[in-house]
């Protein structure tokens, strides 16, 4: 049986339940003692710095999301995009420009034109229409999923700002990192 929202698959309360729940806490202490090796360590320091990100940032998302980032959303709020300023500054170009071996997706809200805004900024893989940061979360997934495209979900990191944080849950994506720690390095 799938479980809902919010259940953590911790231990049923029905015959057995001492012994599951005996080797559920050791398996919960078991990982919370892992170590990673140092290869690893190292790998996931090349692969944060290819990203644009610290190391602490990228473990903590690879670790809550299972997996490694494959593509950024970012917001047109982040990318100081406004009507009437389609290019992003310099500074923010580089920075999407220098992502290596993971999607640089923009999310464009109204009433920017999406088209322009992906015309100006080559540094970005595509664009998008943002989806209504006060939209229901089911027209929020919508929005979000036909942005995903083949990308797994888990996998895509929002970089924006306020409400927009929200799309990490609504979208069941990997993580929201706000646009001022991103763009501080």
């Amino acid at each position: 049986m799938t479980e809902g929202i919010g259940h953590n698959n911790g231990p049923a309360m029905d015959a057995g339940r001492t012994f599951r729940v005996h080797q559920w806490r050791r398996a919960k202490a078991n990982m919370a003692a892992a170590r990673l090796n140092p290869a690893t360590v190292r790998r996931h320091i090349a692969r944060a710095k290819e990203l644009g990100l610290s190391y602490r940032d990228y473990a903590a998302i690879h670790a809550s999301a299972g997996r490694d980032v494959c593509g950024f959303l970012f917001s047109s709020n982040a990318l100081d995009l406004a009507f009437g300023r389609h290019r992003m500054p310099e500074d923010k170009a580089g920075q999407v420009a220098a992502i290596r071996h993971a999607g640089r997706i923009a999310l464009v809200h109204a009433p920017l034109p999406v088209e322009t805004v992906e015309q100006t900024n080559p540094e970005l893989d595509t664009a998008h229409r943002a989806p209504h940061v006060l939209s229901s979360y089911p027209k929020i997934r919508e929005a979000l999923t036909e942005v995903q495209g083949r990308l797994p979900a888990s996998g895509l990191v929002v970089v924006g700002m306020g409400l927009e944080a929200d799309w990490v849950a609504a979208g069941r994506l990997g993580a929201f990192v706000p646009a001022e720690t991103y763009f501080a390095r």
